[in-house]
């Protein structure tokens, strides 16, 4: 196949079934990724990508490799492997799809070298699409989930830790933040990938405090940090465009940089007085407020907020709120969440109803 002429021989059938099969794999892994892109994302830039990639591999998926298919003779038909037989989540099931596609597309870009010049470049510049297109999507499902959350909680230590998170997270939390200042890190490390896995499986937001080392380790959606934590660029040049970063304010000066700097999201307060930021005043309901009128990021009401109080925060402005003792301490962690989250869509039900009649 040295001269220009020899690409013009028949292939070997072996390589044109090699081909075909894993055309096929591609353009079925696009498939379901496009699937959720329309119509779980509702993202017309990521579905178009995902349909012009299959219409791409579409046009090397001639005649000559569909005639060499042979299903019945294909041993590889009766294979298959006990993680091909369930997701556990969507999350799963993308990923699964998106290494498929890049297997896939790995094996297309070295077997096409043998069946047309041109067809080994092209299928690898697809695979580099494909990561560019596995880190936009989940960017803009963390985002998504970002605006939809309602309900934040940070951990404190506790013998109880993962039981209390999984209540919590059946009971409508959105964001786990692990926080724990005493553990050693070998054993963060380890609670916060069983914490990872868990928040993912019920479709939660999973960040940790402060150490953006742990949070790559961990592979975390993202970092929470203070006003003394890694400067704010430092962090995301490190974690990268995709991840989630939040930012601590106690005043309306903090939260304006917060937003030139980047942040994804603030915590404001906090707004009563609490143990776990026993150095700082109380905001009180003046910075919520301010919060609500000026904020353009995402932002939660943090401090000392509890069953008793929380119907004050939400009046004041508040539309999401982040708690910690009133989850953690809490006999039916369930039941707390379950109260928290019915009091938040019943001050939205309000102010919907309050707009549509001003309007």
């Amino acid at each position: 196949m040295g001269d220009k002429d020899s690409w013009n021989k028949p292939a070997q059938p072996v390589v044109c079934r090699i081909l075909d099969a894993n055309l096929d794999r591609a353009r079925e892994g696009l498939r379901i990724i496009e699937e959720w892109c329309r119509f779980g994302l509702e993202s017309a830039e990521l579905s178009a990508e995902c349909k012009q990639m299959r219409q791409e591999l579409a046009r090397w998926h001639g005649s000559e490799l569909r005639a060499a298919r042979d299903t019945p003779g294909d041993p590889g038909t009766e294979l298959t492997h006990p993680g091909e037989e369930t997701r556990m989540s969507l999350q799963h099931v993308l990923q699964a799809n998106f290494s498929r596609v890049e297997e896939a597309l790995r094996v297309l870009e070295e077997y096409g070298k043998l069946y047309h010049p041109d067809m080994g470049v092209a299928c690898k510049q697809m695979r580099y699409r494909v990561y560019v297109l596995e880190s936009n999507l989940l960017a803009y499902q963390r985002q998504q989930k970002l605006l939809r959350a309602r309900l934040y909680l940070i951990t404190s230590e506790s013998e109880n830790l993962f039981e209390i998170v999984e209540a919590a997270l059946e009971g409508g939390v959105n964001i786990v933040q692990y926080r724990d200042k005493t553990a050693e890190d070998a054993q963060r490390i380890e609670n916060g990938c069983k914490l990872r896995q868990l928040c993912h499986r019920y479709g939660a937001l999973f960040i940790m405090n402060d150490r953006v080392d742990l949070a790559i380790a961990v592979d975390a959606d993202g970092v929470h940090l203070g006003q003394q934590d890694i400067p704010f660029a430092l962090a995301r040049q490190l974690l990268g465009p995709h991840k989630i970063i939040g930012r601590s304010t106690t005043n309306p000066e903090e939260m304006q940089r917060a937003i030139a700097e980047g942040a994804d999201y603030i915590g404001v307060g906090p707004v009563f007085p609490t143990p776990t930021k026993p150095n700082k005043p109380a905001a009180g309901f003046d910075y919520v407020t301010y919060a609500a009128r000026q904020s353009p990021l995402p932002w939660f009401a943090i401090g000392g907020i509890d069953m008793s109080n929380i119907n004050e925060v939400l009046a004041a402005g508040a539309e999401r709120v982040a708690v910690v003792r009133a989850i953690m301490e809490a006999e039916q962690p369930t039941l707390v969440c379950q109260y928290f989250v019915s009091q938040i869509t019943r001050f939205q039900m309000l102010r919907s109803l309050k707009s549509a009649n001003n309007s």
